[in-house]
């Protein structure tokens, strides 16, 4: 039983003169952090001047004391302020000296309550009321106290190097408040709750408030048991492995394998010696190699660490492809490999050249965008043998995760380099042409933003001293030759943008995808299916219809695989040994490809008023949409269908308020119109469309509408309109050009402020369709509205000679 500290100073009693105490009286000891309980014998350990004083006074005269509180145990002279109001009168059965230490044994007997202190001594003396507890021993108190004891007894049991005579002192009990005051002087509870116990005088509260704490104490103590248990078998397992672990290695020195690790650690040394590592690799080579030569090859750490030390090693720190620029070799490549496109060739021939003055310098990093299909990851492919160096592509399609740029840390399992390293070590050079494929389709997760970490893998700044949290050291990218591609420029997050230069590649004419397919497509389909030039002959013709009839799109990935599925029908006719050479003819697609896919419908759409032909972007290139308005008897609403966005609807709703502030110049009747609702409609309702540019198509169809006159069925427009009547500019005129060019269009109309983009139409593509250049809705009426008495001859016109017309000017 160990002694509870009264104080932690130390003094000697007096002999002083003091007056006598009353009969009445007891001498009050103040305590701190312990409390002593009726029934219960306490050593007590006295330390205080005062408390020294009154402990001699009541041991000498052979009066009781009281015990009472502290609140603040820091206080060193304790009042009547300070003290609880309620404590245990004890008696003290000896009272020891031992080198200046003064203690107590006392003996509680009953709990007492202060009436009032007495002033005049040099001690607390105070009159006291004592309280003692009334005991009927019902049912309900019963059947408490026999819980109370098998929860002590399973106390007891949980409990290490408790003296044996206390499961006996339980049994010998057996008043209730006795067996609650003693189990509450040994039970290890904070001494607030203590004296909230001594405070209770009713022993049925007594009782429950003792089973709730012998409850909680219970839990603890079998938590604490389960936690040292676990820790005894981790402890033992630990041990037990240690020793296995030593006899496997006896085995391995009598069976020779630590030879074989020896050998392998001086491998790896003097690959260290041979990579070339920058000071900081090398010096992490060097920690990571001693210890992995202080490892058992058993333990799971020495394959993770030997993991790593391959991927340091394995890294092409000082290895440089020799790069050799030849601009007139570029060229030759580039016009080789790619048909068209000059712009974007001019382009890379500057940046190569370049490059080649100043090999040292900090190129832009260059980002092809358009739609898929066009060539964009070929150029990278071209542009790297131009230069004779390693290409590698990584595709960036759906990562949202930031360690797959920056890697994993080593503390997680299956941690590996970022896709940026795992190229690098693939190219097995520090200075590859890395194309990063789909750049507008990187995403966000919880695991945080790649295109952040993308950041300082672009930046010339930063890319020198890349780190990857898998290797930990700086490795430098600044070598690498990057290459961007994506569908979308507005998909691509905002600061990786930033550092790029965008080369834009809208997509080929029908002519360019003749000659694409002639150049290209047929050889590699042919060579995919086996076949040689003369097993399988596929005419101009043939291709002309694939690419009218079959396909509508601004690449040629489509035209490619049409083109496969006649390869794959000759090969199998020619395996099957039906024929030794097939020829295939424009009668053939139907039996081959089906049915045609696309039909000219211009004519057919726009043989009756309110239909007009607009222009439209999309990221897989132009297209072509048709403005549908009609009216029917109402109130003068307007009815808007076809997943419309709200740029256009409010498209809608200015061209409505302009041809309505214009109805007496057109002859409109305006009186008939305000009884009639307005319906404007864009087909292929399903897919939703939006965009600042279709503001002429409606206002052209709403103005046939109006004044019963068709528009042109050859012609296509695109802008935006103000109020005033103005027409505004809009973007992507190469896109919607070519989409008018592949739908049969001869007249397109544009924003007179757009004249400028018709630079990036191709000069054969130019020559292929008419322009109407736009300042005022006005030329728009008058280059497209039929008058009254032609239009409908302009309509049988167009839907028969439409298409021998400018099949004529392209042979021309």
């Amino acid at each position: 039983m160990s002694y509870a500290n009264e104080s932690e100073d130390s003094g000697s009693a007096k002999d002083r003169r003091h007056p006598v105490i009353p009969e009445d009286a007891t001498i009050i000891l103040p305590v701190r952090n312990m409390l002593l309980f009726p029934g219960v014998v306490l050593p007590l350990t006295i330390g205080r001047p005062a408390s020294i004083a009154a402990a001699q006074e009541a041991a000498q005269s052979g009066r009781r004391v009281g015990l009472l509180l502290q609140d603040d145990p820091d206080i060193e002279q304790p009042g009547p302020e300070h003290l609880r109001r309620v404590g245990t009168i004890a008696e003290i059965l000896r009272y020891v000296t031992h080198e200046n230490t003064h203690y107590a044994i006392c003996r509680g007997l009953r709990r007492f309550r202060i009436v009032e202190f007495l002033p005049g001594f040099p001690y607390l003396v105070a009159r006291v009321e004592e309280i003692g507890i009334s005991e009927v021993l019902t049912p309900e108190v019963e059947a408490r106290m026999r819980l109370l004891e098998t929860r002590a007894k399973e106390a007891v049991q949980l409990l290490p190097n408790l003296p044996p005579e206390i499961p006996a002192a339980i049994d010998s009990l057996d008043s209730p408040s006795a067996l609650a005051d003693f189990l509450a002087g040994i039970i290890d509870i904070p001494v607030g709750e203590k004296q909230d116990l001594l405070e209770t005088f009713d022993v049925t509260q007594l009782l429950d408030k003792l089973l709730g704490l012998l409850a909680k104490r219970i839990q603890v103590l079998q938590l604490s048991k389960e936690i040292s248990d676990q820790t005894q078998n981790t402890l033992s397992s630990q041990q037990r492995e240690h020793i296995l672990r030593e006899q496997l290695r006896q085995i391995q020195k009598e069976l020779g394998d630590d030879d074989i690790k020896a050998a392998e650690i001086k491998e790896l040394a003097e690959k260290i010696d041979k990579a070339g590592l920058p000071k900081e690799a090398e010096e992490q080579a060097s920690r990571e190699l001693k210890r992995l030569e202080r490892m058992p090859e058993a333990s799971p750490e020495y394959g993770m660490t030997r993991t790593y030390l391959d991927w340091l090693l394995e890294l092409p720190w000082s290895k440089l492809d020799l790069e050799r620029i030849d601009i007139t070799e570029a060229r030759r490549i580039l016009d080789e490999d790619h048909y068209a496109l000059e712009k974007v060739k001019r382009r890379i021939l500057e940046y190569l050249a370049v490059r080649k003055l100043n090999p040292d310098g900090k190129s832009p990093i260059l980002c092809f965008i358009g739609p898929p299909g066009v060539g964009k990851t070929s150029l990278g492919q071209s542009i790297a043998r131009a230069t004779d160096r390693k290409f590698v592509r990584l595709s960036l399609g759906g990562v949202h995760d930031e360690s797959e740029i920056r890697g994993h840390r080593r503390t997680y399992i299956g941690a590996l380099p970022g896709n940026v390293i795992q190229s690098i070590r693939k190219a097995g050079t520090r200075n590859p042409v890395m194309m990063l494929d789909e750049l507008d389709k990187l995403g966000a997760g919880f695991h945080g933003d790649p295109s952040a970490a993308l950041l300082e893998v672009l930046d010339p700044e930063q890319n020198t001293t890349f780190r990857d949290n898998y290797l930990a050291v700086p490795f430098d990218l600044s070598r690498v030759l990057f290459i961007g591609t994506a569908n979308v420029i507005d998909n691509i997050p905002a600061a990786v943008r930033d550092r790029m230069e965008i080369i834009e590649m809208p997509g080929y004419i029908e002519d360019e995808k003749l000659a694409i397919a002639r150049r290209y497509l047929v050889k590699r389909q042919l060579a995919s299916a086996g076949l040689s030039e003369e097993q399988c002959k596929i005419t101009d013709e043939v291709l002309l219809a694939i690419i009218r009839d079959y396909t509508r799109e601004a690449g040629v990935r489509n035209l490619e695989r049409q083109i496969g599925a006649i390869c794959r029908h000759a090969a199998m006719r020619i395996a099957e040994g039906n024929a030794t050479a097939v020829v295939i003819t424009v009668a053939d697609l139907h039996a081959i490809l089906g049915p045609k896919r696309f039909e000219p419908e211009i004519a057919m759409r726009t043989s009756v008023p309110g239909v007009a032909t607009c222009l439209a972007w999309t990221p897989a290139g132009g297209d072509i949409l048709f403005v549908e308005a009609t009216s029917i008897p109402g109130r003068g609403k307007l009815i808007l269908t076809g997943q419309l966005g709200d740029v256009m609807k409010e498209s809608a709703q200015a061209a409505l308020t302009l041809v309505k502030s214009r109805a007496a110049e057109f002859g409109i009747d305006t009186i008939k119109r305000q009884k009639s609702d307005v319906h404007i409609h864009v087909p292929a309702g399903a897919i939703p469309k939006d965009g600042p540019s279709a503001g002429v198509a409606m206002f052209m169809a709403l103005t046939s509408l109006m004044t019963g006159r068709t528009i042109r069925s050859d012609t296509a427009m695109t802008g935006e309109i103000s109020l005033r009547g103005l027409v505004l500019p809009i973007g992507g005129v190469k896109e919607k050009v070519l989409a008018a060019i592949q739908a049969g269009i001869a007249t397109v109309m544009l924003p007179a402020r757009n004249r400028k983009d018709l630079e990036d139409v191709p000069e054969n593509a130019r020559s292929l369709v008419r322009f109407v250049w736009l300042e005022r809705v006005d030329d728009a009426i008058e280059a497209a509205l039929n008058p009254p008495d032609t239009e409908q001859q302009d309509t049988v016109r167009n839907s028969h000679t439409g298409r021998t017309e400018r099949q004529a000017a392209r042979s021309r």
